[in-house]
């Protein structure tokens, strides 16, 4: 009986195998309709077999777009102007310190000297100038004394002359009045001569007087522009030389950013040009305008000076601090597609991978010009570009594959 049982249990599996297995022959063979998903299946595994040997990747269409360029640079804020105010004569602060931080305007008294005997010595030369003025009038008679003297000289030389030839004149009267010719005309030079001293006397006295005035306007230093104070005025009672310093006077409004741009972007910056930056402490931005662009490179560095100014009405930005400054550009057409799309070839030109007719990988190398959220801004490809997004480390240029598309939205 068991083994019955085995047999019988061998032949109902026999059975199954092969209804299961020829079904469709079986259905066949008694005039049937052979089940259609089984009928359909082999061509449709027939036709995808090529396709499977491809490579599956996820490409995405991207256009180009027209995008602001912008020079990138790292520089430092600097003050419009910073003077060490200094003193041109020697004498004692006579005056109250000014703290460091406080503002000052322009023309304000930082430090006031004592006068001393300068004064005296304005009203000595003021004395002086005045009795040179006496003298001019004095001088000026002289000689036109002396020229009417010359003139009734050469009128006796004259008269003289004509006598001797009549035979009326002796020579020795003729002699005589040559004689005082010469003396009228020593006289007319003598007395220009004191003309000329007395005016020369009021030309030297003026100079002198204005040379003591001037020490005495250099007592009262004052500040030369606005701007707060870096350090404090010169200390009461302290002794100032020629050159010592009484304060230094900063100016921060406007203020300056510097930078210095590499020569293969020179040309790319323009006077006027709007720029922007972002300050490293607290992140500030500010907007300015650039003023200055030097014609000389620097010559270890072979960059070229930059300076932008910015308004700084609240002294809210200190001289030197550090900025990522970004100068405005004529735009370029670029692309943004995922950073995740950059990849190497084999000689380690960074680029993307891309479709072409028929889906044969291409690489295409681009250049890095910004780096954003929502992924980076490159130029190099075409005006429209399929890039592989997924799966492009898998594959190399002159490679079918099979394309999956996902939408971009820029």
């Amino acid at each position: 009986m068991r083994i019955f049982s085995i047999l019988a249990a061998a032949v109902v599996m026999l059975l199954l195998a092969i209804f299961i297995l020829a079904r469709p022959e079986l259905t066949a063979a008694i005039g049937g309709q052979p089940d259609p998903e089984t009928v359909d299946a082999a061509p449709s595994e027939a036709a995808e077999a090529p396709a499977a040997n491809l490579v599956k990747v996820v490409a995405r269409k991207v256009t180009a777009q027209q995008v602001d360029s912008a020079v990138i640079l790292r520089g430092q804020t600097e003050a419009a102007r910073q003077v060490d105010v200094r003193s041109e004569t020697s004498a004692v602060v006579a005056s109250e310190p000014l703290r460091k931080g406080a503002r000052i305007s322009e023309g304000e008294v930082m430090c006031e000297l004592d006068t001393g005997t300068r004064q005296a010595t304005v009203d000595e030369w003021r004395a002086r100038l005045e009795e040179a003025k006496f003298r001019v009038p004095e001088a000026e008679a002289r000689v036109e004394e002396a020229r009417a003297r010359l003139e009734e000289a050469m009128i006796n030389q004259n008269a003289a002359a004509r006598l001797i030839q009549d035979g009326f004149a002796s020579q020795t009267r003729v002699a005589t009045a040559d004689a005082n010719v010469a003396a009228a005309q020593a006289g007319v030079t003598t007395a220009s001569s004191g003309l000329r001293a007395a005016l020369s006397g009021i030309e030297a006295a003026t100079a002198s007087l204005n040379a003591a005035e001037k020490e005495i306007e250099r007592l009262t230093i004052k500040a030369p522009f606005s701007g707060l104070l870096e350090s404090d005025t010169a200390e009461l009672g302290s002794l100032l030389q020629p050159g010592a310093l009484c304060a230094t006077i900063i100016q921060l409004d406007p203020i300056k950013l510097v930078g210095f741009v590499p020569e293969t972007e020179v040309n790319r910056v323009t006077l006027g040009a709007r720029a922007g930056a972002r300050l490293a402490a607290g992140g500030k931005q500010v907007v300015g305008e650039v003023k200055f662009l030097s014609r000389a490179a620097d010559p270890e560095t072979r960059t070229f000076r930059v300076e932008i100014e910015v308004d700084n009405g609240d002294l809210s930005i200190r001289d030197g601090q550090t900025a990522e400054i970004a100068i405005a550009s004529a735009g370029v057409e670029a692309h943004i597609i995922p950073q995740s799309a950059l990849t190497l070839n084999d000689e380690g030109t960074l680029g993307v991978r891309l479709l072409e007719e028929g889906d044969i990988v291409a690489f295409a190398p681009v250049s890095i010009m910004r780096d954003t959220a929502d992924g980076v801004w490159v130029t190099g490809l075409p005006t429209t570009a399929n890039i592989i997004t997924v799966g492009q480390e898998y594959v190399t240029a002159g490679v079918k594959v099979a394309p999956t598309f996902e939408e971009l939205s820029q």
